[in-house]
């Protein structure tokens, strides 16, 4: 068991770890690489290919052979990419998709 110093040491490393690694690339980089092709070009390709292999990572066990076993998990994808259409809500999205995917397994299926 933990005592409250190693704890508060253990939190407060945890928080300085999350503070460089969020304010790393503004300090390295700075206000003048914005010229810089490559980190535009970067800026404008990761955060897609990032919420793709979130897509997949979350639906790589998705069995297609036993009948209506996956049709939450469907409905989810179809809610989410509907929000994100229409409202262009990144967060809205995946929060009403959770949402809906819960309230399908919970009361649906």
């Amino acid at each position: 068991m933990l005592t409250n110093k190693e704890a508060l040491i253990i939190l407060l490393l945890t928080i300085l770890a999350t503070v460089i690694t969020r304010f790393a690339p503004f300090l390295i980089f700075g206000k003048s690489s914005s010229n810089n092709q490559y980190i535009n070009y970067l800026g404008k390709v990761l955060p897609p290919a990032a919420i793709s292999l979130i897509v997949v990572h979350c639906l790589r066990n998705i069995d297609f052979a036993p009948p209506y076993y996956n049709i939450p998990e469907l409905i989810s994808v179809a809610v989410v990419v509907a929000f994100t259409l229409i409202k262009k809500n990144t967060l809205l999205s995946i929060a009403v998709g959770t949402l809906s995917y819960m309230i399908l397994l919970q009361f649906v299926f």
